[in-house]
C-alpha cells in the first residue's frame, strides 16, 4: 500500500510539476536562458507526460512573441545611429551568415542547428532563432540546443565585455557600438552598455534596435539562403505571416506614442511569452538529442561570436 501510494505521489508529481513550472516561467524574474534550463531539466528529471500536447505548441507560440516583440521596436530610434550605423550593422550580419554557412559544412554540423545559431548570432540571439525556426519548421532539439548556445555566450559577453572595454580605452559611443554589434541578446547589450555608461547605453540600444529589424529582410530571404527546407524540419519553408505582426506593432508603436503603455505592456508579455515557450522546448527535449548534438554547435557559436567580437572590436578601435 506505501509502494502504491509512492508510486501514485510520483506519478502526479510528473504530471503536474512540470504545468506549475511552465505558469512560473510567465513571471519576469524567469529569463528565456533560465525557462529552457528549468525545461530541460524536468524532462531528464521527471520526463514529459504531456509530449503530444507540447510538441504542438512552440511553433505558434514563438510566432506570437515574434508579432509582440514588435511592440518594443520604436523606428524613430533605430533611425536616430543614421545610415553609417545602419550600414555597419548590415556588414558584420553578412559576414556572419557567410561565414556560419562556410563553418557549417567545415564542422559538420547539423544543418537547422546551424542555421538557427548563424541567425541568432547574425542579428539578435533567441529572437532571430525564434522567428527563423517558426519559418523553417526547425525540430524543438534544434531549436534547444541553438538557444542554449546563444544564451551561455550571451552571459559570458555580459561578464567580460565591460573590462575589456575599458582595458582597450574604448569611449562611450565606441563601446556601445561594439556591445550591440556582438553581443546576441538585447537584455545582455543593455546591461553591458549600462554598466560602461550613459552615452553607451543610449548608442548601445538605437544600434541593436537597428540591428533587430534585419530579422525581416532575413525571413524573407530564407528561400535563397537556407533552400526549401527539404532536408531539415518537418517540411517546406512557411511564409512568414508573423513578421507581418512584427511590422505593424513596431509601426503602431512609433505613430501612435499615445498607446505605448499598451505597447510596452505587450512587449513585456511577449518576452515572457517567449520564456515560457522556450520551457516547453527544453520540456521536448531529451538525452539521447543533447548526445547526438554533441560539442559542434557550441564550436560554431563560440567561433562566430569570437570572429564578429574581435573583428568589430578591431573597427571600433581604428574608428
Amino acid at each position: 500500500m506505501v509502494a502504491f501510494m509512492s508510486l501514485l505521489k510520483a506519478s502526479q508529481l510528473a504530471t503536474f510539476f512540470p504545468i506549475i513550472l511552465g505558469l512560473a516561467c510567465l513571471h519576469p524574474a524567469i529569463s528565456p536562458a533560465l525557462a529552457l534550463l528549468l525545461g530541460l531539466c524536468c524532462t531528464l528529471v521527471l520526463g514529459n507526460p504531456h509530449v503530444q500536447r507540447t510538441e504542438k505548441l512552440p511553433k505558434p507560440l514563438l510566432a506570437l512573441c515574434i508579432i509582440g516583440l514588435g511592440a518594443g521596436m520604436n523606428v524613430h530610434q533605430v533611425l536616430e545611429i543614421g545610415i553609417e550605423g545602419l550600414c555597419i550593422s548590415f556588414g558584420f550580419m553578412m559576414l556572419t551568415l557567410i561565414c556560419g554557412l562556410l563553418l557549417i559544412r567545415l564542422l559538420g554540423v547539423d544543418r537547422e542547428s546551424g542555421f538557427l545559431i548563424t541567425a541568432g548570432t547574425a542579428i539578435c540571439g533567441g529572437s532571430a532563432i525564434a522567428a527563423v525556426s517558426s519559418t523553417m519548421n526547425a525540430r524543438s532539439h534544434a531549436v534547444a540546443v541553438s538557444m542554449a548556445v546563444v544564451f551561455v555566450l550571451n552571459g559570458l559577453a555580459l561578464l567580460i565585455f565591460p573590462y575589456i572595454g575599458q582595458w582597450f580605452e574604448l569611449s562611450q559611443s565606441e563601446f556601445g557600438l561594439w556591445a550591440a554589434i556582438a553581443i546576441h541578446d538585447t537584455s545582455s547589450v543593455v546591461g553591458a552598455s549600462a554598466v560602461y555608461g550613459a552615452e553607451a547605453l543610449e548608442m548601445a540600444t538605437s544600434t541593436k534596435l537597428a540591428r533587430t529589424l534585419w530579422i525581416i529582410p532575413l525571413v524573407l530571404a530564407l528561400p535563397l539562403l537556407y533552400g526549401s527546407g527539404e532536408q531539415g524540419g518537418s517540411g517546406s519553408l512557411k511564409f512568414p505571416w508573423f513578421i507581418l505582426g512584427f511590422i505593424v506593432m513596431a509601426a503602431l508603436f512609433t505613430l501612435m506614442p499615445q498607446f505605448q503603455s499598451y505597447c510596452d505592456i505587450i512587449a513585456m508579455g511577449a518576452k515572457q511569452g517567449l520564456s515560457l515557450t522556450l520551457f516547453i522546448i527544453g520540456l521536448n527535449v531529451n538525452i539521447t538529442m543533447l548526445k547526438t548534438a554533441g560539442p559542434r554547435p557550441f564550436i560554431l557559436g563560440a567561433s562566430l561570436w569570437c570572429l564578429v567580437s574581435v573583428l568589430s572590436l578591431l573597427v571600433f578601435l581604428n574608428w
